[in-house]
């Protein structure tokens, strides 16, 4: 069985230019969800916390977050549980390792994130936050058919959850700024990927004026 290859003592400079986007959506509150994926502290510790990429995606994400919450967009965290089982963990342990243990100090998601009694927390089994949830069937009980994603890793969970939202007829609004990963090569990749293929690659600062917008 592989051990966990999570990288430690991330740092690096955020992308500072925008892919070219294919698909011309715009962000409407109205048909919005916002998910923050995977910010617990298993996956946040293999950052330098007080360095980029993380000063700023995190007040980037809390930023957005806010907007969210004032205009009663969902907010979504996916979070995977500790001490899987090897019939859950199945094929990730071959790459990953066993994972998160069951402590609270690696499960939980950060304390400048933690989520509200209103906003949804899905128990996350693979890379996707579409598979083996409910995601998909609460964005159509809200009545919603946006994704805006937010978290790490840019280039694995978001990346793919990116993929399976798209080929579920969801628009993907994939924030530059506001997601983290490995390394900057990685994080670009990821983001010209979805650029080219499944979603809208935008910053922080256009989700804050689609948003902003609406309280006109």
């Amino acid at each position: 069985m592989a051990q966990s290859s999570l990288p430690k003592s991330i740092s690096y400079a955020l992308p500072y230019e925008q892919p070219s986007n294919v698909a011309t959506w715009t962000i409407d509150p109205r048909r919005t969800v916002l998910l923050l994926h995977d910010m617990q502290e298993y996956f946040i510790r293999a950052f330098e916390r007080n360095a980029e990429p993380l000063a700023t995606v995190v007040p980037n994400i809390q930023r957005i977050r806010k907007q969210a919450k004032d205009l009663r967009v969902p907010v979504v965290y996916t979070a995977q549980p500790g001490d899987q089982h090897p019939t859950d963990r199945a094929l990730l342990a071959d790459f990953w390792g066993p994972g998160l243990s069951d402590d609270p100090r690696e499960t939980s998601i950060i304390d400048d994130l933690a989520p509200d009694p209103d906003d949804t927390l899905l128990t996350k089994w693979r890379y996707s936050a579409f598979i083996r949830t409910n995601l998909r069937d609460l964005m159509r009980e809200w009545g919603r058919d946006q994704l805006v994603i937010t978290g790490v890793y840019a280039h694995i969970g978001c990346l793919t959850t990116a993929l399976d939202g798209f080929m579920q007829d969801v628009q993907i609004f994939l924030v530059s700024d506001a997601v983290a990963d490995f390394s900057a090569r990685e994080h670009n990749e990821a983001l010209a990927y979805a650029a080219a293929r499944c979603a809208v690659v935008l910053p922080t600062s256009d989700v804050d004026a689609a948003l902003g917008a609406a309280r006109v």
